[in-house]
């Protein structure tokens, strides 16, 4: 099987090549690395994750653009069986800067692929990496109950597919990512194209390079191994539920290799695996052995107090669940750091 992953470098890409290139399968990853320049870092990030893939034999790492028609098919070669579109500007609050690059990234960018692969491989199958801001302020409109370490949803388990995407506020990613998920949808339609659209965030695991912007999980580990102070915007009693990024792909290996069409589903870690930001912090301690540094700050806009996930439908359509728990994965991602502290 010929896979192509764009955004390969980065946390949920670096996890697809090296999951497929285990598999046997022959793996293309498209990357521009400009993450550490998206976040205004001084480190580098990705090129860590690209350097890493090179030890795959069977990984053949292109740098490029998706939003570039010449580099996508050139990674697209001769034909591929999958495309994983992972690549994509991944920031709210940067979005907000600059919401020009964000719309060609995660909009143009998306729609670039699709065409390239319906134009070279159209019968391949497409996976797109959505995200929970397409539901935007809709989120908040559930009734909460406010406990002392969290907020709880009133009435629901979690937020399901049947959630309405409009009328309401998104931040201009939350709009870019919308409107790639529709391309996607779209796609499937019109084209009789192979596509899942997996709704998902706050996904974390070794080789993720958290920043303040983006990556919260990495970003409080990192800054609480290295003593760095971590700003809580709120009152810290937000919820999220938490996926390790190897159960992800394991979602999208059963879609690529499975018989369904065409899937839209949200994807996290569901009930079993959810954590307020207050909570996350108690962990630190114990899993870092120092207590972190921490101010509070006025809440950011658009911000969901609560976002869990319902996964009763990706269960239902994959045979799917989560198979690590938070507290041991968030122990993984943390040795990693442990290990690699001169890299942050």
């Amino acid at each position: 099987m010929r896979i192509l992953v764009t955004g390969g470098a980065g946390l949920v890409g670096s996890h697809c090549a090296e999951y497929f290139a285990k598999k046997k399968c022959q793996v293309f990853v498209l990357d521009n690395l400009m993450r550490s320049e998206l976040f205004k870092s001084k480190k580098k990030s990705v090129e860590y994750n690209w350097n890493y893939l090179e030890s795959f034999k069977n990984i053949k790492r292109i740098k490029g653009d998706v939003r570039n028609e010449k580099d996508v098919l050139k990674a697209i070669g001769s034909g591929v069986d999958a495309v994983i579109h992972t690549a994509g500007q991944p920031g709210v609050p940067s979005s907000v800067r600059m919401p020009r690059d964000d719309f060609s990234i995660n909009a143009f960018g998306t729609l670039n692929v699709l065409e390239c692969l319906r134009k070279k491989s159209p019968k391949a199958a497409f996976v797109y990496c959505s995200t929970n801001k397409v539901y935007g302020e809709n989120v908040d409109k559930v009734a909460l109950r406010k406990l002392k370490t969290r907020y709880v949803f009133k009435g629901i388990s979690g937020i399901d597919e049947t959630t309405l995407t409009d009328l309401t506020g998104h931040t201009p990613y939350g709009v870019s990512k919308l409107a790639g998920d529709l391309y996607t949808q779209e796609y499937a339609h019109i084209y009789a194209m192979r596509t899942a659209v997996f709704r998902m965030s706050c996904i974390y695991g070794e080789r993720q390079f958290g920043f303040e912007d983006q990556g919260w999980v990495a970003w409080f580990i990192i800054a609480a191994l290295l003593g760095r102070e971590i700003t809580v915007y709120g009152d810290g009693r937000q919820v999220r539920d938490l996926l390790y990024a190897k159960d992800l792909v394991n979602a999208f290996d059963r879609f690529i290799t499975g018989k369904q069409q065409h899937i839209l589903v949200n994807i996290g870690g569901g009930n079993d695996n959810t954590v307020s930001l207050l909570e996350f912090l108690s962990k630190l301690e114990n899993i870092t052995g120092r207590k972190p540094i921490v101010e509070f700050s006025n809440w950011r806009p658009s911000d969901q107090k609560v976002y869990i996930r319902n996964i009763g439908k990706v269960k239902k359509f994959l045979s799917w669940k989560p198979e690590t728990g938070v507290d041991e994965g968030l122990e993984q991602l943390a040795n990693w750091i442990k290990a690699n502290k001169d890299i942050f």
